[in-house]
Protein backbone atom coordinates (compact mmCIF):
# COMPACT_ATOMS: atom_id res chain seq x y z
CA UNK A 1 0.00 0.00 0.00
CA UNK A 2 1.24 3.77 -0.98
CA UNK A 3 0.49 6.77 -0.80
CA UNK A 4 1.83 10.11 -3.32
CA UNK A 5 2.44 13.13 -2.11
CA UNK A 6 4.47 15.30 -4.81
CA UNK A 7 8.13 13.37 -4.83
CA UNK A 8 7.15 11.37 -1.96
CA UNK A 9 6.17 7.79 -1.73
CA UNK A 10 5.47 6.19 1.92
CA UNK A 11 5.47 2.37 1.19
CA UNK A 12 3.61 0.37 4.77
CA UNK A 13 6.12 -2.53 5.69
CA UNK A 14 4.86 -4.42 7.66
CA UNK A 15 7.43 -6.58 9.39
CA UNK A 16 10.76 -4.86 10.91
CA UNK A 17 13.18 -7.79 8.97
CA UNK A 18 11.87 -6.66 5.48
CA UNK A 19 12.88 -3.00 6.04
CA UNK A 20 16.06 -4.27 7.90
CA UNK A 21 16.32 -6.53 4.35
CA UNK A 22 16.44 -3.41 2.12
CA UNK A 23 18.63 -1.04 4.09
CA UNK A 24 21.20 -3.93 4.40
CA UNK A 25 23.73 -4.31 7.01
CA UNK A 26 25.68 -0.69 8.02
CA UNK A 27 22.71 0.42 5.65
CA UNK A 28 24.97 -0.94 2.42
CA UNK A 29 21.70 -2.07 0.03
CA UNK A 30 20.53 2.02 1.00
CA UNK A 31 23.50 3.57 0.23
CA UNK A 32 23.60 1.56 -3.08
CA UNK A 33 20.52 3.06 -3.83
CA UNK A 34 21.27 6.59 -2.78
CA UNK A 35 24.12 6.18 -5.12
CA UNK A 36 22.16 5.87 -8.01
CA UNK A 37 19.30 7.87 -7.42
CA UNK A 38 18.92 11.15 -5.91
CA UNK A 39 16.63 10.36 -3.17
CA UNK A 40 16.38 10.33 0.72
CA UNK A 41 14.57 6.88 2.09
CA UNK A 42 13.99 6.79 5.71
CA UNK A 43 11.85 5.16 7.95
CA UNK A 44 8.74 6.08 10.39
CA UNK A 45 7.04 3.46 12.28
CA UNK A 46 5.41 1.21 9.76
CA UNK A 47 6.38 3.03 6.80
CA UNK A 48 9.53 4.02 4.51
CA UNK A 49 8.84 7.20 3.07
CA UNK A 50 10.98 7.53 -0.24
CA UNK A 51 11.71 11.42 -1.23
CA UNK A 52 13.54 13.16 -4.36
CA UNK A 53 13.58 14.19 -7.57
CA UNK A 54 14.34 10.14 -8.46
CA UNK A 55 12.04 8.83 -5.74
CA UNK A 56 9.24 7.02 -8.44
CA UNK A 57 12.26 4.87 -9.64
CA UNK A 58 13.73 4.49 -6.48
CA UNK A 59 10.09 3.49 -4.97
CA UNK A 60 10.09 0.67 -7.87
CA UNK A 61 13.35 -0.52 -7.05
CA UNK A 62 12.36 -0.87 -3.50
CA UNK A 63 9.22 -2.48 -4.24
CA UNK A 64 11.17 -5.12 -6.21
CA UNK A 65 13.57 -5.27 -3.38
CA UNK A 66 10.74 -6.14 -1.00
CA UNK A 67 8.93 -8.47 -2.90
CA UNK A 68 12.34 -10.36 -3.10
CA UNK A 69 12.57 -10.61 0.89
CA UNK A 70 8.44 -11.49 0.84
CA UNK A 71 9.97 -14.44 -1.21
CA UNK A 72 11.79 -15.81 1.53
CA UNK A 73 15.33 -15.06 -0.17
CA UNK A 74 18.15 -12.56 1.09
CA UNK A 75 19.04 -9.55 -0.15
CA UNK A 76 23.10 -8.81 -1.00
CA UNK A 77 24.81 -5.55 -2.77
CA UNK A 78 25.12 -7.60 -5.22
CA UNK A 79 21.65 -8.55 -6.18
CA UNK A 80 20.56 -5.07 -5.13
CA UNK A 81 22.70 -3.66 -8.17
CA UNK A 82 21.23 -5.94 -10.40
CA UNK A 83 17.73 -5.46 -9.68
CA UNK A 84 18.94 -1.69 -9.92
CA UNK A 85 20.40 -2.25 -13.35
CA UNK A 86 17.41 -3.79 -14.97
CA UNK A 87 15.14 -1.15 -13.71
CA UNK A 88 16.96 1.37 -15.64
CA UNK A 89 16.46 -0.35 -18.72
CA UNK A 90 12.74 -0.83 -17.66
CA UNK A 91 13.26 -4.28 -17.02
CA UNK A 92 11.13 -5.95 -13.49
CA UNK A 93 12.93 -8.57 -11.19
CA UNK A 94 9.76 -10.37 -10.07
CA UNK A 95 8.13 -9.88 -13.12
CA UNK A 96 10.43 -11.85 -15.08
CA UNK A 97 10.09 -14.76 -12.27
CA UNK A 98 13.71 -14.89 -11.73
CA UNK A 99 14.21 -16.08 -8.35
CA UNK A 100 11.27 -17.91 -8.20
CA UNK A 101 12.03 -21.53 -9.33
CA UNK A 102 14.46 -23.98 -7.08
CA UNK A 103 16.48 -25.65 -9.09
CA UNK A 104 17.58 -28.24 -6.09
CA UNK A 105 18.83 -27.51 -2.42
CA UNK A 106 22.47 -28.47 -0.99
CA UNK A 107 23.63 -30.79 1.30
CA UNK A 108 22.88 -28.26 4.07
CA UNK A 109 19.17 -27.76 2.98
CA UNK A 110 19.69 -23.97 0.55
CA UNK A 111 17.42 -23.51 -2.19
CA UNK A 112 19.78 -22.94 -5.85
CA UNK A 113 18.21 -20.87 -7.71
CA UNK A 114 18.76 -18.52 -10.71
CA UNK A 115 19.46 -15.03 -9.40
CA UNK A 116 19.79 -13.43 -12.84
CA UNK A 117 17.51 -13.65 -16.07
CA UNK A 118 20.18 -14.77 -18.07
CA UNK A 119 20.67 -17.85 -15.26
CA UNK A 120 17.13 -17.97 -15.72
CA UNK A 121 16.80 -18.76 -19.17
CA UNK A 122 19.86 -20.90 -18.92
CA UNK A 123 17.58 -22.97 -16.51
CA UNK A 124 14.87 -23.31 -18.61
CA UNK A 125 17.15 -24.33 -21.78
CA UNK A 126 18.51 -26.87 -20.04
CA UNK A 127 15.02 -28.08 -19.06
CA UNK A 128 14.07 -28.16 -22.69
CA UNK A 129 17.02 -28.68 -24.87
CA UNK A 130 19.41 -32.00 -24.97
CA UNK A 131 22.15 -29.71 -25.79
CA UNK A 132 22.70 -26.69 -24.52
CA UNK A 133 25.82 -24.08 -24.34
CA UNK A 134 26.41 -21.89 -21.38
CA UNK A 135 29.07 -19.47 -22.65
CA UNK A 136 30.04 -15.82 -20.54
CA UNK A 137 32.48 -14.76 -18.35
CA UNK A 138 33.78 -16.30 -14.77
CA UNK A 139 31.00 -16.18 -12.50
CA UNK A 140 28.39 -16.34 -13.95
CA UNK A 141 26.94 -19.32 -12.42
CA UNK A 142 27.43 -21.28 -15.77
CA UNK A 143 29.17 -24.56 -14.43
CA UNK A 144 27.38 -24.56 -10.73
CA UNK A 145 23.66 -24.27 -12.26
CA UNK A 146 24.46 -26.84 -14.52
CA UNK A 147 26.10 -29.45 -11.82
CA UNK A 148 22.75 -28.45 -10.23
CA UNK A 149 20.23 -29.54 -12.58
CA UNK A 150 22.54 -33.03 -13.20
CA UNK A 151 22.03 -33.56 -9.65
CA UNK A 152 18.04 -32.60 -9.74
CA UNK A 153 17.67 -34.80 -12.84
CA UNK A 154 19.31 -37.77 -11.14
CA UNK A 155 17.83 -37.95 -7.97
CA UNK A 156 14.29 -37.61 -9.87
CA UNK A 157 16.31 -40.20 -11.70
CA UNK A 158 15.48 -38.49 -14.77
CA UNK A 159 19.10 -40.10 -15.65
CA UNK A 160 21.27 -43.11 -14.21
CA UNK A 161 25.07 -41.25 -14.44
CA UNK A 162 26.19 -38.09 -14.10
CA UNK A 163 29.45 -37.27 -15.86
CA UNK A 164 31.29 -33.87 -15.67
CA UNK A 165 34.26 -33.66 -17.67
CA UNK A 166 37.21 -30.95 -18.52
CA UNK A 167 39.80 -30.69 -20.83
CA UNK A 168 43.46 -31.06 -19.07
CA UNK A 169 45.01 -28.00 -20.22
CA UNK A 170 49.01 -28.42 -19.51
CA UNK A 171 49.15 -24.48 -18.23
CA UNK A 172 53.12 -24.10 -18.04
CA UNK A 173 53.58 -27.12 -16.86
CA UNK A 174 53.48 -30.93 -18.11
CA UNK A 175 51.50 -33.52 -16.50
CA UNK A 176 53.94 -36.10 -16.43
CA UNK A 177 56.00 -34.24 -13.97
CA UNK A 178 53.52 -33.78 -11.88
CA UNK A 179 53.60 -36.68 -9.00
CA UNK A 180 51.22 -39.33 -8.26
CA UNK A 181 49.12 -41.41 -10.37
CA UNK A 182 47.12 -40.27 -13.83
CA UNK A 183 44.13 -39.52 -11.36
CA UNK A 184 46.11 -37.63 -8.95
CA UNK A 185 47.49 -36.05 -12.17
CA UNK A 186 44.29 -34.54 -13.06
CA UNK A 187 42.37 -33.89 -10.10
CA UNK A 188 43.51 -30.43 -9.95
CA UNK A 189 41.86 -29.32 -13.35
CA UNK A 190 38.51 -31.25 -12.19
CA UNK A 191 38.95 -29.32 -8.67
CA UNK A 192 35.60 -26.57 -8.82
CA UNK A 193 33.91 -29.78 -10.61
CA UNK A 194 34.46 -31.73 -7.34
CA UNK A 195 33.69 -28.09 -5.07
CA UNK A 196 30.01 -28.06 -6.87
CA UNK A 197 29.34 -31.46 -6.13
CA UNK A 198 30.42 -31.63 -2.44
CA UNK A 199 28.54 -28.09 -1.81
CA UNK A 200 25.63 -29.42 -3.47
CA UNK A 201 25.19 -33.34 -2.12
CA UNK A 202 28.22 -33.60 0.83
CA UNK A 203 31.15 -34.88 0.54
CA UNK A 204 30.43 -38.27 1.63
CA UNK A 205 27.40 -38.64 -0.39
CA UNK A 206 29.30 -37.13 -3.78
CA UNK A 207 32.40 -39.93 -2.79
CA UNK A 208 29.94 -42.68 -2.69
CA UNK A 209 28.25 -41.88 -5.82
CA UNK A 210 31.90 -41.80 -7.36
CA UNK A 211 32.53 -44.77 -5.88
CA UNK A 212 29.55 -46.68 -7.39
CA UNK A 213 30.27 -44.82 -11.23
CA UNK A 214 26.60 -43.12 -10.63
CA UNK A 215 29.02 -39.75 -10.92
CA UNK A 216 32.77 -39.84 -12.56
CA UNK A 217 34.82 -36.45 -12.85
CA UNK A 218 36.98 -36.82 -15.86
CA UNK A 219 39.20 -35.10 -18.03
CA UNK A 220 37.84 -34.97 -21.45
CA UNK A 221 40.01 -37.64 -23.11
CA UNK A 222 38.51 -40.39 -20.82
CA UNK A 223 34.79 -39.43 -23.10
CA UNK A 224 36.72 -40.97 -26.30
CA UNK A 225 34.91 -44.06 -27.84
CA UNK A 226 31.64 -43.88 -25.27
CA UNK A 227 28.59 -43.70 -26.12
CA UNK A 228 26.37 -42.41 -23.20
CA UNK A 229 22.87 -43.13 -22.57
CA UNK A 230 20.96 -42.10 -19.71
CA UNK A 231 23.41 -39.67 -18.70
CA UNK A 232 23.42 -35.43 -17.81
CA UNK A 233 26.86 -34.87 -19.33
CA UNK A 234 28.62 -31.75 -18.67
CA UNK A 235 31.91 -30.21 -20.32
CA UNK A 236 33.23 -27.18 -18.31
CA UNK A 237 35.95 -24.93 -19.37
CA UNK A 238 35.35 -26.05 -23.09
CA UNK A 239 36.49 -23.01 -24.74
CA UNK A 240 39.86 -25.05 -24.42
CA UNK A 241 38.88 -27.71 -26.27
CA UNK A 242 40.15 -28.22 -29.90
CA UNK A 243 38.02 -28.67 -33.22
CA UNK A 244 38.27 -32.15 -33.13
CA UNK A 245 37.54 -32.69 -28.93
CA UNK A 246 34.30 -30.47 -29.25
CA UNK A 247 33.13 -32.91 -31.86
CA UNK A 248 33.99 -35.84 -30.02
CA UNK A 249 32.47 -34.83 -26.88
CA UNK A 250 29.34 -33.92 -28.69
CA UNK A 251 28.98 -37.23 -30.62
CA UNK A 252 28.80 -38.95 -27.24
CA UNK A 253 25.20 -38.40 -26.87
CA UNK A 254 23.37 -41.26 -26.64
CA UNK A 255 19.45 -42.25 -26.18
CA UNK A 256 17.80 -40.26 -23.26
CA UNK A 257 21.06 -38.12 -22.16
CA UNK A 258 21.05 -34.58 -21.58
CA UNK A 259 24.48 -32.40 -22.27
CA UNK A 260 25.45 -29.11 -20.98
CA UNK A 261 28.75 -27.37 -22.42
CA UNK A 262 30.42 -24.48 -20.34
CA UNK A 263 33.02 -22.24 -21.17
CA UNK A 264 34.72 -18.64 -21.48
CA UNK A 265 35.92 -17.95 -25.04
CA UNK A 266 37.54 -14.81 -23.47
CA UNK A 267 39.59 -17.26 -21.64
CA UNK A 268 41.37 -19.69 -24.18
CA UNK A 269 44.59 -21.04 -22.84
CA UNK A 270 44.94 -23.50 -25.78
CA UNK A 271 48.60 -23.67 -27.49
CA UNK A 272 49.40 -21.47 -30.10
CA UNK A 273 48.05 -21.95 -33.69
CA UNK A 274 45.06 -24.18 -32.18
CA UNK A 275 41.43 -23.06 -32.73
CA UNK A 276 39.07 -23.52 -29.50
CA UNK A 277 36.54 -26.19 -29.84
CA UNK A 278 34.06 -23.81 -28.37
CA UNK A 279 34.10 -20.90 -30.91
CA UNK A 280 34.28 -23.50 -33.87
CA UNK A 281 30.95 -24.73 -32.37
CA UNK A 282 29.44 -21.98 -31.83
CA UNK A 283 30.11 -20.44 -35.35
CA UNK A 284 28.63 -24.24 -37.10
CA UNK A 285 25.75 -25.35 -35.05
CA UNK A 286 23.95 -21.71 -34.07
CA UNK A 287 21.09 -22.67 -36.90
CA UNK A 288 20.41 -26.29 -35.58
CA UNK A 289 17.34 -25.44 -33.53
CA UNK A 290 17.38 -28.27 -31.40
CA UNK A 291 20.57 -26.69 -29.71
CA UNK A 292 20.38 -23.76 -27.65
CA UNK A 293 23.15 -21.36 -26.83
CA UNK A 294 22.76 -18.82 -24.03
CA UNK A 295 25.02 -16.15 -23.57
CA UNK A 296 25.97 -14.53 -19.95
CA UNK A 297 26.52 -10.71 -19.70
CA UNK A 298 29.01 -9.11 -17.10
CA UNK A 299 25.46 -8.29 -15.37
CA UNK A 300 24.90 -12.01 -14.39
CA UNK A 301 27.97 -12.36 -12.55
CA UNK A 302 27.13 -13.25 -9.36
CA UNK A 303 30.20 -13.23 -7.53
CA UNK A 304 32.02 -10.12 -5.69
CA UNK A 305 30.69 -6.90 -7.37
CA UNK A 306 34.33 -5.91 -8.01
CA UNK A 307 34.23 -9.13 -10.23
CA UNK A 308 31.82 -7.12 -12.59
CA UNK A 309 33.68 -4.41 -12.57
CA UNK A 310 37.14 -6.68 -13.59
CA UNK A 311 35.75 -8.10 -16.38
CA UNK A 312 34.47 -4.50 -18.12
CA UNK A 313 37.88 -2.99 -17.57
CA UNK A 314 39.48 -5.92 -19.42
CA UNK A 315 37.34 -5.49 -22.30
CA UNK A 316 37.10 -2.26 -22.51
CA UNK A 317 40.84 -2.46 -23.02
CA UNK A 318 40.46 -5.22 -25.46
CA UNK A 319 38.46 -3.10 -27.16
CA UNK A 320 41.01 -0.05 -27.50
CA UNK A 321 43.68 -2.39 -27.82
CA UNK A 322 43.14 -5.19 -30.47
CA UNK A 323 45.71 -7.78 -30.46
CA UNK A 324 47.18 -8.26 -34.66
CA UNK A 325 45.31 -11.50 -35.47
CA UNK A 326 48.58 -14.58 -35.85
Amino acid sequence: MENRQNDEFKIKIDHDHITNGVFGNLDANLMIIKDNYDVDIVQRQDEMIIKGAEASKARDVVSELIGILESGDRLDPQTVNYVISLQQKGISYQGNNVNKDVVCFTHKGKPIKAKTIGQAEYVKSIRGKDIVFGVGPAGTGKTYLAVAMAINAFKNKEVEKIILARPAVEAGERLGFLPGDLQEKVDPYLRPLYDALYEMLGRDAALRLKERESIEVVPLAYMRGRTLDNSFIILDEAQNTTKEQMKMFLTRLGFGSKAVVTGDITQIDLPRGKKSGLVHAIKVLEHVREIKFCFFRDNDVVRHSLVRKIINAYERHDRENPEPDE
